[in-house]
């Protein structure tokens, strides 16, 4: 089957990179309710398939040709998406393309080194703005914004942790540190929280971008390990253990919301510790400045 992922933008739109019409992309509009296009990614970022004819249907006597591959995409804090490629025909390096969602262009980015593509492959946005896009050899490679780099050897799944760390799945479980960090315009932030909690009970917070900046992970057809939705820390300032506080009924699963006051509600672990504590809300990886509250 085609690998064809959805990135979700900050108006609320969908993008996507055709495998069936390569290089042609589109853009799904909630309110319009129709997909128009996106124009062309200049550079084919689909592989054709291998697979040749499947036969389905009764006796196996209908036959469906798979459009082929694809690589992930992903939304930057600056609003570009970086959209990666399979192998083409003309070989097996993939090629990768940066869209400006801002202006509605695309402009090539950089080959994929070493020979390497990232066909039904994954990536994630670091907390350092940076995308790290797992290639098929298991290397995985660094996107600044402008160059490709080799990074870390991660032969598994990708997914950003709420520490900003990267969990990667498969036949060893490890974590990536990356370099660098967040800018402050990045986090979210909290306006209003309760004070006091007891446990057990539920409460609402609100404040500004509790979704994140982007989905900030992108996979394809398989799966999907999306952080835009707000994660509740609670950290008990005696023992410092940390409790993680179950979320609900989010006011929007949009990213990129800005100066929008957005909120959720948290339902506070009955069997926590008591006493003073602080509270973060995380998104992508990325934690809010801490406000102090008591669980009674």
């Amino acid at each position: 089957m085609p690998k064809k992922g959805w990135t979700l933008l900050a108006d609320g739109s969908v993008l996507t990179m055709d495998v069936k019409v390569a290089p042609n992309s589109e853009i799904y509009s909630p309110s319009a309710r129709e997909w128009v296009t996106a124009g062309s990614t200049i550079v084919d970022l689909h592989s054709p398939s291998p697979d040749g004819c499947i036969n389905y249907g009764p006796g196996g006597k209908l036959c469906y040709y798979p459009p082929g591959e694809i690589g992930p995409a992903i939304l930057r804090p600056d609003g570009t998406v970086f959209a990666t490629g399979s192998y083409t025909s003309g070989g097996l390096r993939g090629n990768t393309a940066i869209y400006d969602s801002l202006t509605g262009v695309w402009s090539v980015g950089p080959v994929f080194p070493n020979g390497d593509n990232a066909g039904d492959s994954f990536a994630v946005l670091l907390a350092n703005g940076e995308v790290m896009v797992e290639g098929d050899s298991g290397t995985s490679y660094l996107f600044d914004g402008t160059n490709l780099t080799p990074g870390p050897y991660t032969p598994g799944s990708l997914m950003i942790l709420p520490n900003g760390q990267v969990l990667v799945g498969g036949g060893t479980t490890e974590v990536y540190t990356s370099k660098g960090t967040y800018q402050t315009s990045w986090q979210p932030t909290i306006s209003s929280y309760p004070s006091t909690v007891t446990r057990g009970s539920t409460y609402p917070i609100s404040g500004t971008q509790f979704n994140g900046l982007s989905q900030a992970a992108a996979f394809g057809d398989e799966l999907q390990t999306a952080t835009n939705y707000p994660l509740v820390q609670i950290t008990n300032n005696n023992t410092h253990h940390v409790f993680y506080a179950r979320t609900h009924d989010h006011s929007t699963m949009g990213v990129a919301t800005g100066s929008a006051t957005v909120s959720t509600n948290f339902d506070v672990p009955a069997s926590m510790e008591t006493g003073a504590s602080s509270l973060v809300v995380i998104a992508n990886g990325i934690p809010s400045a801490a406000v102090s509250v008591t669980v009674q």
